[in-house]
């Protein structure tokens, strides 16, 4: 199961949000880039970012910041947040962003998502961000009545194969993700689905590679608010993330056989 801090920018700034509302952030760094390199000297392989004023404005706002974390380090980069054009897609691929991931554009444009989809492939990824089962766009301001479960079927006609699902009563709250809902994502959509939101243990990246090794198309997870409340490491994370259960056991210890 593949590992993605997460960086989450406001103006320039790496924050966390909670349950994503603007006004309640946190600052964790000035230097988002420096961070990034922290993470890649820690071991990690893939970053999270998402540009959070352009989830809510639907324009890129951190361009600048976005480009020197890209021209910093050697990371596999996904990045979300205002991505609603082609034109924009195209940018952020040719920057050198590994894959992009498109949330509102899914429910408001589907047919750009397939044409996304059909010139970049996997390189195209969606957000689903769900509250109560239902999908949530425009930065989390605003709740659609179409069932997440619905529009994962609808991005795997599309063509899309991966997605990250979040769960926002749990993002930022450090209460654990939503396991059975990603599950269910999982087995009903046929979808690979990257986990995020409120992870706050080993336990819990533990849980998550158990059910991957179990057959769920359970990608990877992204952490955020634990790696920089310091409830575990980065080393920690990424061998919780390789966990592989004796026996019997289901996950909730810090030890385990790594890949």
């Amino acid at each position: 199961m593949l590992l993605f801090p997460a960086i989450d920018l406001k103006e320039g700034k790496a924050v966390r949000l909670l349950q994503g509302r603007m006004e309640d952030s946190t600052v964790y760094s000035d230097n988002p880039v420096d961070l990034a390199k922290s993470f890649e000297s820690q071991g990690a392989e893939y970053l999270h970012i998402v540009d959070l004023n352009g989830a809510f404005t639907g324009k890129p706002v951190n361009d600048e910041m976005i480009r020197r974390i890209v021209g910093s380090v050697a990371l596999k980069i996904q990045i979300g947040g205002g991505i609603r054009t082609m034109e924009r897609i195209t940018e952020l691929i040719e920057l050198g962003v590994e894959r992009v991931i498109l949330g509102t554009i899914a429910v408001k444009k589907p047919e750009l998502v397939a044409e996304a989809a059909r010139r970049y492939g996997n390189r195209v990824i969606v957000g689903i961000d769900a509250k109560e089962g239902l999908v949530a766009v425009q930065g989390w301001a605003e709740t659609t009545e179409m069932k997440a479960i619905d529009l994962g079927k609808a991005m795997k006609i599309m063509g899309v194969q991966s997605v990250v699902f979040t769960d926002i009563a749990r993002d930022g709250m450090l209460q654990g993700p939503n396991i059975e809902s990603t599950v269910q994502l999982a087995r009903e959509t046929g979808l690979s689905v990257i986990a995020s939101g409120g992870i706050s243990t080993l336990a819990d990246l533990q849980n998550l590679q158990a059910e991957a090794i179990k057959g769920v198309s359970i990608e990877g997870a992204i952490t955020g608010k634990a790696l920089y409340s310091g409830a575990f490491t980065l080393r920690e994370a990424l061998e919780a993330a390789h966990f592989i259960p004796h026996d019997g056991e289901n996950g909730n210890g810090r030890e385990g056989h790594v890949k």
